[in-house]
């Protein structure tokens, strides 16, 4: 058998189309039954590194960031909320819902990784924001994801005032924008090639089959 096809998810925690391009290849992949030779990595992308700690409402950064209409925001989360309930996964879009500043969920991804938690820590931090209705910038709703995926949370934690550990994701985040990515989820096969945006399940079963008969 061949060696496992490598998948470097390129995202961020508070992306729904990420989230829904993910569900979409995890599908893919239990479809094909082919779960025992593929290798995730998610690859760290802040669409917002400079917001502020206290975040931004998010109608007013849609409105700001894209220039948006209040009925185009409503159009669209209507309809990821849609296509998030067909796939099991909850967008619970609410009128104070901020954005929040991802640095932190970053850090705390690239330890899990070490521990074969990535994907679920992820999925957790995810859920948390679009579901939950929690703040993925703040520590204590960071420390009940780390623990609710069975990681050591203080080590964990202790990551986010190691300058080393910020220095790492900076780089790594730099190294794909150097590398022409400039949009998520950018989804890369075997570091050689790439497709963006969420997919149909079709695409990742095409793509899939044809990269693991190579």
């Amino acid at each position: 058998m061949a060696d496992k096809l490598k998948i470097d998810i390129v995202s961020d925690v508070v992306c729904p189309w990420c989230t829904i391009g993910y569900k979409h290849l995890e599908k893919a992949i239990k479809d094909l039954g082919v779960e025992d030779k593929i290798d995730i990595e998610w690859q760290p992308f802040e669409l917002n590194p400079n917001m502020p700690a206290e975040g931004q409402n998010v109608t007013e950064h849609i409105s700001e960031k894209y220039g948006s209409t209040l009925e185009q925001q409503k159009e669209s989360q209507q309809r990821m909320t849609h296509i998030g309930d067909a796939l099991g996964f909850k967008f619970d879009y609410f009128k104070d819902m901020r954005m929040v500043n991802t640095f932190d969920a970053h850090v705390l991804l690239e330890y899990a990784k070490d521990f074969g938690k990535q994907t679920e820590l992820k999925m957790t931090l995810t859920k948390a924001f679009f579901s939950d209705r929690k703040d993925v910038s703040k520590k204590e709703v960071l420390k009940e994801a780390l623990l609710e995926v069975g990681l050591n949370a203080d080590e964990a934690l202790a990551k986010l005032d190691n300058e080393e550990a910020r220095y790492q994701v900076r780089s790594i985040q730099n190294q794909w924008k150097n590398m022409g990515v400039n949009s998520v989820p950018t989804i890369v096969f075997n570091r050689k090639s790439a497709v963006t945006g969420a997919q149909p399940i079709d695409t990742f079963k095409q793509v899939l089959s044809e990269l693991l008969n190579e």
